[in-house]
């Protein structure tokens, strides 16, 4: 596991505005940064990789942040910031709304869309990192949670905010933990933002179409081993036809079969990942792929990679 340190404490006060917005833009993205005082801001920030995602502890004095349509011009892979206020509340605008957040709770920023992000006195910031694709793997629409507050005082976004805590305390010298532990922090996080859904919101869904494709899909993620799962396992799990299943699925772009399939090849790659040894017929087979041929093939197309490649990608990391 990678930690990086970044202090203002030996740059000189005329140096430091630009410093630290390099510190900012290498750590997170390109954003526009508005200081009180530039010549006496104060900062630290450390940032843990943890395999596909990055954990960092940002103190600073009173700051603002602006992502700006030319940074986002740029971009060429869409990530999302999870932001928890530890000393201060913080206020976050973006998408038509604004909203402020106070110590006990954590936001969703979209780092593809325009914001701006501000706090007026000290702070601490635990801020994940998490490319869009990483999360929308485990949670459908990660955009609805976007610039809305979640309340962590308890249930599993409370659990989410206390594993990123004792996270920050992981030794450095636990890197295939770290991997793991890191994987692990987005499905916590995923559950976390999935309980606080407001199903008056889901759009041309009511609220019981929403119901029975998170508990059909909670199914399907629960079964990935079984090979028994299918449609019809499915829709007789949830207790409903398989035409209403079907048509449940139509809401998401893909197939009941699609998905089932993705949630395979995702699960799988996660062990390929976490185990150096585990033959990768085994792992093929674990999830219902009997010819390795086409599991190769049907990895490749997913995720750019070989179930070989991605071993060695996950081992060299």
């Amino acid at each position: 596991m990678d930690i990086t340190a970044h202090s203002t404490a030996l740059t000189a006060p005329a140096q430091r505005a630009a410093h630290w917005n390099r510190v900012i833009a290498e750590t997170y993205f390109p954003l526009h940064l508005t200081y009180r005082d530039a010549r006496s801001f104060t900062g630290t920030l450390e940032r843990r990789e943890m395999g596909q995602v990055s954990l960092s502890r940002l103190c600073t004095e009173p700051l603002q942040y602006e992502r700006l349509p030319d940074h986002i011009s740029h971009t060429r892979e869409e990530e999302y910031l999870v932001t928890i206020p530890r000393q201060s509340p913080v206020e976050f605008h973006q998408l038509g709304r604004q909203v402020r957040c106070d110590p006990g709770g954590f936001i969703l920023e979209r780092g593809d869309e325009p914001y701006r992000f501000s706090y007026g006195a000290a702070n601490e910031l635990t801020v994940l990192k998490i490319s869009k694709r990483m999360l929308a793997e485990k949670l459908r629409d990660p955009d609805r949670f976007c610039a809305r507050i979640i309340d962590a005082g308890q249930g599993l976004p409370a659990l989410f905010t206390a594993m990123m805590t004792q996270l920050q305390a992981l030794p450095v010298t636990e890197a295939r933990a770290a991997a793991i532990l890191g994987r692990q922090a987005v499905e916590v996080l995923a559950l976390a933002l999935e309980g606080n859904m407001d199903d008056g919101e889901a759009g041309v869904r009511t609220a019981v179409r929403a119901a029975h494709l998170r508990r059909a899909e909670q199914v399907i993620r629960q079964n990935l081993s079984n090979t028994a799962l299918s449609p019809d396992y499915v829709a007789d799990a949830c207790g409903i036809s398989k035409r209403y299943l079907h048509e449940l699925f139509s809401d998401t772009n893909k197939t009941v079969s699609q998905f089932i399939r993705e949630e395979r090849l995702i699960a799988a790659r996660d062990i390929i990942g976490a185990s150096r040894h585990l033959p990768m017929a085994e792992i093929a087979y674990r999830f219902g792929f009997s010819d390795q041929a086409q599991f190769s093939r049907l990895f490749k197309a997913l995720f750019g990679l070989t179930p070989t490649d991605w071993r060695r990608q996950a081992s060299d990391a």
